[in-house]
């Protein structure tokens, strides 16, 4: 960041006014706050009571399955949702691991440098504000694409790092991870006054001190932790290095692991990459430290797996943030495991045949792989060392996704693939709820001697009726099982009789 615009985060934390740049900012325009089709960046228009004056924008991929992950990402001071969604990389990750992301955005009105409030109690802190809109935000959209409400992520740059931060101390029971690039430690500050020293020198307090901020924000909280990546540039004089250390110290207290790294690596851009494993021994916290880069999201553009992004202001190249923060989240299939290995993404993952019940898949081959994993929507199937896969037990009439990543001889696991998408033939079973009476004049059960079964199976479904309601379950065409059975219950020696009677017809 340059000096001119480095001054103008400072007088922001203290809440001076430089009208110029307000001038700026009030004319830019917002999206058009039309519906758009799925693949395009588009404005949600209302999403809850918005306590903290933000607006939403989302991203999906075409064809995004149920129970896809959710990505919330929060842009930095004078920046934009569609100026984040351009620049960052997230929409190559959404749509090659299948996962929709939420843009906030925050206003002028807001904050003269449209900076999220990260040191703000009325606008950080769980139930109010900014925060309690960003909530309200995940709810819509998970609402809207049937996402898996345990693997939601937040991630933010700067002022929305900070409130990123404030977001998993806040709701540790709605994010399962985060990331915070060149940003704060939760609830660091919380005055304006007292931003700025969060900004620019430590804060000397322990982690067990910062740990407690966490633990403060949702007092009571005893669920899991979230994962927490951290982003630092070492020669950034806007946000000073130490923020990552004391970000750092603050979750790895929280995990209860120690401050000395599980391992470390050297990455591309003069990146470090230190983990903190948990008790598990798998990530909790990682930092990854680039050396040289000032303030700003680490992108790098390219068309490489592990590229992404474009540059501009606030946006540096060097190492695809994005991209590294995906495979920590393990939304790749990787399990979670950002140093697990080296291995490229396998390539020509086809599905070669489906059935009713099951999928085939064939890939080529990767140098230096012992085995290969496949994910089925994000979760395990499997593990072979050939590159062919056929996966089973699965529903009729139903669309999968999977990845494959391959593993090395240490049992280390590389790159995830592009997802591909199967769908098993035969339909759906489809379920129909209605009283006994109604059930045989739709043609999906019959009556004999006062007694209803169903279609097929000749499960006894009770006296014919409209006092007595079943769901019943269409396995294949004609075929009908009692899924449900409500209301006015058959007495069992009803059903024994009206059984014995049957047996007698047929006979």
């Amino acid at each position: 960041m340059h000096s001119s615009i480095r001054s103008l985060f400072r007088r922001t934390a203290l809440a001076a006014t430089i009208g110029a740049l307000a001038a700026a900012l009030t004319t830019i325009s917002p999206l058009a706050p039309t519906a758009a089709a799925a693949g395009t960046l588009q404005q949600v228009a209302s999403f809850g009571s918005n306590p903290g004056n933000l607006a939403m924008y989302e991203y999906a991929p075409a064809n995004l399955p149920a129970n896809a992950p959710l990505v919330v990402a929060l842009h930095g001071c004078s920046q934009s949702a569609s100026d984040y969604h351009g620049h960052s990389g997230w929409q190559k990750f959404a749509d090659q691991w299948g996962f929709a992301v939420i843009y906030p955005q925050t206003n002028s009105a807001n904050n003269l440098l449209s900076c999220f409030s990260w040191f703000d109690p009325a606008k950080d802190t769980r139930g109010k504000g900014e925060a309690a809109s960003v909530v309200q935000m995940v709810d819509s959209a998970a609402a809207r694409y049937g996402s898996d409400r345990s693997r939601i992520f937040v991630t933010g740059l700067s002022a929305g790092g900070g409130m990123a931060a404030d977001l998993l101390a806040d709701y540790p029971d709605v994010f399962a991870g985060g990331a915070v690039d060149s940003g704060l430690p939760a609830q660091c500050a919380t005055t304006q006054a007292a931003a700025s020293g969060c900004q620019y020198s430590s804060q000397n307090l322990t982690p067990k001190q910062w740990g407690d901020k966490v633990r403060n924000s949702y007092p009571g909280y005893t669920g899991p932790w979230p994962r927490v990546a951290i982003w630092q540039g070492a020669s950034d004089t806007t946000v000073a290095p130490v923020n990552a250390t004391e970000l750092r110290d603050q979750w790895t207290d929280v995990w209860g692991v120690g401050q000395t790294a599980s391992s470390t690596r050297s990455l591309t851009g003069g990146t470090t990459e230190s983990i903190y494993n948990d008790s598990a021994g798998k990530p909790a916290v990682a930092l990854f430290s680039v050396s040289g880069m000032a303030h700003g999201l680490a992108v790098n553009p390219g068309s490489g797996a592990d590229q992404c992004g474009t540059t501009g202001a606030y946006y540096l190249n060097s190492i695809c943030s994005s991209y590294h923060t995906t495979r920590f989240w393990g939304l790749d299939g990787s399990g979670g495991d950002p140093g697990s290995g080296s291995l490229p993404a396998p390539s020509g993952v086809a599905v070669t045949g489906t059935t009713g019940t099951g999928a085939s898949l064939s890939w080529n081959a990767v140098s230096g792989a012992a085995s290969y994993n496949v994910y089925r929507n994000g979760t395990k199937a499997g593990s072979v060392t050939g590159t062919s896969y056929t996966d089973t037990g699965l529903s009729a009439g139903t669309s999968y996704s999977y990845t494959v990543a391959a593993v090395d001889s240490t049992g280390a696991v590389g790159a995830s693939s592009a997802p591909v998408t199967a769908t098993t033939t035969g339909a759906a079973p489809k379920c129909y709820t209605a009283n006994n009476y109604n059930q045989v004049a739709a043609g999906r059960a019959h009556q004999s001697l006062g007694y209803t079964y169903a279609n097929g199976s000749d499960q006894n479904m009770g006296l014919y009726n409209v006092a007595i309601t079943h769901t019943l379950k269409e396995t294949s065409p004609g075929y009908f099982v009692i899924a449900v059975g409500l209301g006015s219950a058959t007495r069992p020696h009803e059903v024994g009789v009206a059984s014995n009677r049957r047996s007698a017809l047929l006979r």
